[in-house]
């Protein structure tokens, strides 16, 4: 097992968060991978470990991809899980960042490798970012809804206790782990317009990166994400305009997002996840395929 985390440097760090996002079930409209990578970039976050992706991956589900470098030499690039350590400015704390894509086979003992590489670092607490498809419009911030299980987190940074029961993703089981081993956890999850799903959403990675700041009481720099999430409503809002029942289909959304904000009360995750799961239960009827998460643990 220690060689399945490999730490190429131990960085110093002050009062450490850790920040996961994961590719795959749990990233509807890739909100939050976008969100990580961004995270990452803005922070100028350096890498120093890894999980070896051999024990965890079905390579003829999630294959691996050949490259040419230089045109010449072959390259195999393996499903990816890396930790990288950055300065929050602004603050007297570091972040690590967890970045990869969900595995398919050994969960427990996979989360089991990041809680013990966070009880190394001395982390303090743990965010999990999340997206998932919902009935919300395009042209309106992404709703984020917050939740943890420790009681005094959930007062102090105003975050809800899920009441979800139904099928989970890596994010439900790390957040299991982090219980079972005393780290206290926050689980954020943005809502991504479903009839876009397949489209990457700058909106719900910005709406991810300014519920973080609060968190953690400070100022992220999102300019990009903001000029981002405008050319994706643009351009998403085109695409609408060609078909007359999606249109009618989102001015009612936006309606039903406009009278949620005017009540200033946005929906609960367990009422997201209500939205979702009959959304979910329609496209089952229709191809029996049903797709993306359906709950924020």
């Amino acid at each position: 097992m220690a060689d399945e985390l490999r730490v190429v440097h131990r960085p110093e760090l002050t009062h450490p968060v850790l920040i996961t996002a994961f590719r795959g079930w749990n990233d509807g409209g890739q909100g939050a991978s976008l969100a990580g990578g961004y995270l990452a970039k803005t922070w100028s976050a350096a890498r120093f470990a890894e999980i070896e992706p051999e024990g965890f991956f079905d390579f003829s589900s999630t294959r691996p991809h050949v490259s040419l470098i230089d045109g010449e030499t072959r390259q195999i690039e393996w499903p990816d899980n890396a930790f990288y350590h950055a300065t929050i400015p602004g603050l007297e704390r570091d972040a690590v960042l967890m970045l990869g894509i969900e595995p398919s086979l050994r969960w427990k003992t996979f989360a089991g490798l990041i809680t013990g590489l966070a009880h190394d670092l001395g982390v303090e607490f743990v965010v999990t970012l999340g997206s998932l498809l919902a009935d919300v419009p395009h042209t309106r911030p992404s709703p984020v809804t917050g939740g943890a299980t420790d009681p005094e987190l959930i007062e102090r940074l105003g975050l809800q206790r899920s009441r979800y029961e139904g099928p989970t993703g890596i994010v439900g089981v790390l957040h299991d782990v982090c219980s079972r081993a005393a780290l206290p956890a926050v689980s954020l999850w943005a809502a991504v317009p479903h009839y876009v799903s397949l489209a990457p959403s700058p909106r719900a990675a910005l709406a991810l990166c300014n519920r973080l700041a609060d968190i953690l009481d400070t100022k992220i720099e999102t300019s990009e994400l903001d000029e981002a999430a405008e050319r994706y409503s643009e351009q998403v809002s085109e695409a609408v305009a060609s078909d007359d029942e999606t249109a009618a289909y989102v001015a009612e959304l936006e309606q039903r997002a406009d009278v949620i904000a005017d009540e200033e009360d946005l929906p609960s995750g367990d009422s997201l996840a209500a939205e979702l799961t009959r959304f979910l239960r329609e496209r089952e009827k229709d191809d029996g395929k049903p797709e993306g998460p359906t709950e924020q643990p």
